[in-house]
């Protein structure tokens, strides 16, 4: 099940998406099926889902929901893009959602919209991926349950390496001189998503920078950074990237339909791709950027969120412990039942036989050596700001320092929000 799925999250601002929607009113064609999924008495919740791109997702989740007999669980399973500009909206409205999955995001905390599910994740912290934990804490209070870890890396054809002579890179400039090696009339080098922006953060990572530092001021903006964005656009004018593919970077079908011998992609489409292509199948982190530089895997993922503001608060926690807390073969089949995730369960994690051999357990290793976990003070304004980075220095070839620069601007603005 893709990270984003059909939805873009992470390219709009949460505050744009909010203030738009609510102007236009209630959410009350939000999702594909409003129908009734609990199986339960007494409190009626709503739980809402963006549309994961796997086959029999949906049915899991409303399976799941229809198990649980303290409470008649809805689920909105929100198909089209921009999830969050369905969500958020919804979050101001009476029809919000009691349950929502989401991202850690700093907001969300500051503004009272999600509750401290320290309760109820305390007598299992232990059991969880420490980062895990870290990344949904604030104030020694945890908000958020995540339910899976989606590491995200460069797929590669082997026998195509083979037949151009490349070696797998170890930096970008290494990276670059690969996709031209293996570039043909009928192949593209590699495909790193259709405006680029799926490896923004791995390349400020990859560069020996964060996005911010302990101190919640901007790391990104570094010589490195700015290097390897020139290094980028080098490789977009190059002609040898794979653009405007059918569908965008989180789903294979560009790779394993032959389209590219390099994609940027998910940990959840490893079964899809070794069905498609059997054993002609690896993976590398992204590559080291510049002198300092570091291999990075992007570990995405998605959280569980209980709306503080509901009319349902504790019904709803209970619900939440129920499934993502007590129901571990409920967690162990979302996570490796519909494609291949990490459970953020370590108990699960080292149970999970389809983890432990083979290209899953590279991808892993990958993650547990180079992944980068969620900062809950980088917002979605954040991400936007490095977006439009990316759009200036690398698809339309202007300076990259002033790219950065421009977005050191926004990010300031949006930390003095938050921080003051």
């Amino acid at each position: 099940m893709s990270a984003l799925s059909n939805n873009n999250w992470s390219r709009r601002s949460l505050f744009r998406a909010a203030a738009g929607m609510a102007a236009a009113g209630t959410l009350a064609a939000c999702g594909s099926n409003n129908g009734r999924s609990g199986g339960g008495s007494g409190d009626s919740l709503t739980q809402y889902f963006h549309a994961y791109g796997e086959a029999g997702t949906e049915q899991a989740i409303k399976r799941y929901a229809k198990a649980y007999k303290d409470a008649n669980v809805t689920t909105q399973w929100i198909t089209g893009s921009n999830f969050e500009n369905k969500l958020f909206p919804a979050l101001l409205t009476k029809n919000a959602p009691d349950v929502f999955e989401f991202h850690p995001q700093l907001q969300l905390v500051t503004s009272g919209q999600v509750a401290d599910l320290s309760d109820i994740i305390n007598p299992v912290k232990d059991d969880f991926n420490p980062a895990d934990i870290a990344s949904h804490t604030v104030d020694g209070k945890i908000y958020g349950v995540r339910m899976i870890d989606d590491p995200q890396f460069f797929y590669y054809r082997p026998s195509l390496f083979e037949k151009a002579k490349v070696e797998v890179p170890q930096t970008l400039e290494e990276l670059i001189e690969a996709v031209n090696k293996l570039t043909t009339d009928k192949v593209k080098g590699a495909f790193l998503g259709n405006d680029i922006t799926p490896v923004q953060s791995p390349l400020i990572w990859s560069a020996g920078a964060d996005t911010l530092n302990d101190k919640n001021e901007i790391a990104y903006h570094t010589d490195a950074v700015a290097e390897g964005l020139g290094q980028l656009r080098k490789l977009f004018t190059s002609g040898n990237l794979l653009l405007d593919a059918p569908a965008d970077w989180w789903d294979p079908s560009a790779f394993t339909q032959g389209l590219t011998a390099i994609q940027w992609c998910g940990m959840w489409a490893m079964p899809v791709i070794q069905k498609a292509l059997g054993d002609d199948v690896g993976i590398f982190p992204f590559p080291k950027v510049g002198s300092a530089g570091k291999f990075s895997v992007t570990n995405g993922g998605w959280s569980m969120f209980v709306n503080a503001k509901g009319d349902n608060v504790d019904a709803a926690k209970e619900y939440v412990k129920w499934l993502w807390i007590d129901q571990k073969k409920y967690q162990e089949d979302w996570a490796l039942s519909y494609g291949f995730h990490i459970p953020p369960r370590t108990s699960i994690a080292q149970s999970a036989t389809k983890l432990k051999s083979g290209l899953p357990a590279e991808g892993v290793k990958l993650f547990s050596e180079y992944g980068h976990f969620d900062n809950i003070g980088w917002t979605q304004a954040m991400i936007a700001a490095i977006n439009d980075v990316i759009a200036n220095s690398v698809r339309k070839g202007g300076s990259p320092d002033a790219a950065l620069s421009a977005a050191d601007k926004k990010v300031n603005a949006e930390l003095k929000k938050l921080f003051g």
